[in-house]
């Protein structure tokens, strides 16, 4: 809105920092918060012995930096200093896992990976805040699940495409695992910076999840992932889930539910239309996004959720 002085304010009781002012403006006048000097300092600490660096990539960089191969990216991440980097797909299959045990049990749940659209339900339909998932997102669980393997003494910094997860960064439960948020914007503001060029670089492997994990990039996996780990898990229970793409449709979703009128136990809400592949924080925004998703999806060597979450990589070693 508009202040007194004619200056256009952000009203953070409703804000949800979807980041969708972020791209849209057409002058650049609205900026996320950047937290690239943290990182940075991060990563100069690690490399003058300190502890050391974790990158956590979302599923949806498979979608992003299209002029070089997604291996050549992973090895240009670690030339920055990163000690090693990690899909956060690998979270999310932990997370299908816990989630689909939550909606058998509960019977009726709304999703909790998207931190935007968990803020709009707080913010805007609190009666059914109770109904949220109780896991945390794939970030998160990802972050965790590190410190867990290979103790307190490593940092992590998650690499993705939404501003939201900068939100979420700040959270003290979050916090206590997850110690700095970057859009993929910044890490090419990063490889420009130390004259990387990922076209030139060896390749190195990116193998920490299964198909399941890595399509919660674009809107629509994180249902089909539930789907799976229900049958993974042997549970027997009739999932009707209903994916939203974009606050609207989930806004839509919130006032059925909210008067009993929704045909569907399950929400995978998304505030950026078509999921993920959309961030506020992405290079692209292309129609193709969700495809190259999806085909990052299948070259997965983990074909099960519970292959993923049970055999970790040797990379968790330090």
């Amino acid at each position: 809105s508009m202040n007194e002085h004619k200056a256009a304010t952000i009203a953070n009781e409703k804000c949800i920092s979807c980041g969708a002012c972020v791209y849209q403006c057409p002058f650049g006048a609205i900026m996320d918060k950047s937290f690239i000097l943290d990182a940075i300092e991060l990563l100069k600490k690690s490399e003058a012995g300190g502890d050391p660096v974790y990158a956590l990539v979302a599923p949806s960089i498979s979608s992003q930096f299209t002029y070089a191969k997604l291996n050549q990216v992973v090895t240009g991440i670690k030339q920055l200093g990163f000690y090693e980097v990690v899909e956060a797909a690998l979270g999310a299959d932990l997370v299908a896992m816990a989630e689909a045990a939550e909606l058998a049990e509960k019977g009726f749940l709304t999703s909790s990976c998207c931190p935007a659209f968990v803020s709009y339900i707080k913010k805007q339909f609190p009666t059914l805040a109770e109904n949220i998932s109780h896991n945390p997102s794939p970030m998160v669980a990802t972050a965790k699940y590190i410190r867990e393997t290979c103790g307190d003494d490593v940092k992590t910094i998650f690499i993705g495409p939404c501003t939201a997860k900068k939100a979420e960064g700040q959270l003290p439960e979050v916090k206590e695992y997850v110690d700095c948020v970057l859009t993929f914007e910044e890490l090419q503001a990063l490889f420009d910076s130390r004259d990387i060029d990922p076209t030139k670089l060896e390749e190195t492997e990116l193998n920490n999840a299964s198909y399941y994990g890595r399509i919660f990039g674009h809107c629509g996996g994180l249902s089909m992932a539930a789907a799976e780990a229900l049958k993974e898990q042997g549970i027997e229970f009739d999932a009707k889930p209903i994916s939203c793409s974009g606050i609207e449709e989930c806004r839509m979703a919130l006032l059925k539910a909210k008067v009993g009128k929704l045909d569907a136990n399950f929400i995978e809400g998304m505030a950026c239309i078509g999921g993920c592949v959309n961030g506020a924080g992405s290079l692209t925004h292309s129609a193709k996004n969700q495809q190259l998703v999806e085909k990052h999806g299948k070259e997965a060597e983990r074909k099960t959720i519970q292959d993923s979450i049970s055999h970790p990589d040797a990379s968790f070693k330090h």
